[in-house]
């Protein structure tokens, strides 16, 4: 079996944070059924440009392989109960909604629990659902504005800048399933479920991490370095060659002692003044206009070539083209295909999360809605009941065939 095959997921989650999450537990076999509200054509994510055509994008595809769709509308009383009884079958609640919407909408463990006492109900919410920013919406850019992010990137002469990536939603997409992981495993060794409130601000905080206890207990102010150095560990930083640029990390002494000899400087680990980590700090505007020198002299591969064999933390600074062609990216099978009655063949990135030696597979993003059959029939529901609950309006607009 894979890992999480006996594991089923409600999922009211929309765009990039909530289905990043998800995906990796569908990925592992996870039954993610992903609910799509019908009155506004489900995610949204199936309309993102520039590579969007109907109701299917790549963005769509990134996030939602391995799953299946439901359309389904809960404000309609047939949606909510075909809802009710998606949760007494299943293992968690998940979401990714404004921080007030879930109890509005009745999907906290107290709006649940008399279905399920062992239901787990994960909320990825902005700002939480607690707090004066509960009601808030929270995207990435905004967040990493929030969390100070932004005043530590970029140029030190440049404006504040947002990470290439949207690190905040992808990593409070991580957080949020490891919290339903470590609910469902409470849930199973106690019979008893409950919320998850998990938010990106929070992530966002936490991954001030060592800056942030650094301020928090010895005053340390934050600030841009350039050529995206490391704050306190020098050589740690870009360095640009004759036809690009490279990275040279000296986190540990013998890193340092073997790069001067590698770029033919021994001299540099003679000097006194750059003999510790203290002292290569204190005197980085000495030393570093000295590496740059040397570096701009001659092109990456032929550093990187001296570099790797002496030993010493290097790699070019790729981009996202050669990223994807890098030979270890082919060697740890990243790229994966599936399958698609549009794009064809759709290749993607694989998850990195693993168990065991057995492979994940992979299976298209589903179409709004293509599931429903497969996912009533489950719930033991009989033609007649589900004509009912079309004609109800529990699955989108009632037409007049749905009547006849």
């Amino acid at each position: 079996m894979k890992p999480l095959e006996d594991v089923r997921i409600i999922s009211l989650e929309q765009y990039g944070a909530g289905p990043f999450g998800s995906l990796h537990l569908a990925d592992l076999g996870a039954d993610v059924i992903k609910i799509e509200d019908p009155n506004v054509g489900g995610d949204v994510g199936r309309y993102v440009p520039p590579f969007n055509e109907g109701e299917d994008s790549l963005f769509f595809e990134t996030f939602n392989r391995n799953k299946r769709s439901l359309s389904l509308d809960l404000s309609t009383p047939a949606g909510r109960s075909v809802f009710e009884d998606l949760v007494k079958s299943s293992d968690a609640v998940y979401s990714n909604l404004r921080g007030d919407v879930p109890a509005k909408i009745g999907i906290t463990y107290d709006d649940l629990k008399h279905l399920n006492p062992a239901i787990v109900c994960c909320s990825l919410t902005g700002f939480g659902m607690t707090g004066p920013r509960a009601k808030e919406p929270g995207y990435d850019y905004i967040l990493q504005g929030l969390a100070g992010w932004m005043s530590v990137t970029g140029d030190p002469d440049g404006p504040p800048t947002k990470s290439g990536l949207s690190l905040v939603d992808y990593s409070g997409g991580f957080v949020a399933a490891i919290s339903l992981l470590s609910g469902l495993h409470a849930a199973r060794r106690d019979g008893v479920g409950g919320d998850c409130d998990v938010s990106l601000y929070d992530t966002a905080m936490s991954l001030l991490t060592y800056p942030a206890t650094w301020h928090l207990n010895a005053g340390f102010e934050p600030v841009r370095t350039k050529n995206s150095a490391h704050p306190s560990l020098v050589p740690f930083q870009a360095f640009e060659a004759t036809d690009g640029w490279l990275i040279v990390g000296c986190a540990k002494e013998k890193f340092w002692e073997r790069l001067v000899v590698a770029i033919g400087r021994p001299d540099l680990g003679a000097d006194p003044r750059f003999a510790s980590f203290s002292l290569r700090g204190q005197n980085k505007d000495v030393l570093l206009p000295m590496l740059e020198d040397v570096f701009a002299t001659d092109t990456v591969a032929h550093w990187l070539s001296l570099l790797g064999p002496a030993g010493v933390p290097s790699g070019p600074i790729n981009d996202v083209a050669h990223a994807l062609t890098e030979p270890h990216t082919l060697a740890r099978n990243l790229i994966v295909e599936t399958e698609h009655p549009v794009y064809d063949t759709v290749r993607q990135l694989a998850s990195p999360v693993n168990f065991g030696p057995q492979r994940p597979e992979y299976r298209r993003a589903p179409q709004r809605g293509e599931n429903l059959e497969e996912i009533v029939a489950d719930l033991g529901y009989d033609e007649e009941t589900i004509a009912s609950l079309r004609r109800s309006g529990a699955f989108g607009e009632v037409t007049a065939e749905a009547h006849a």
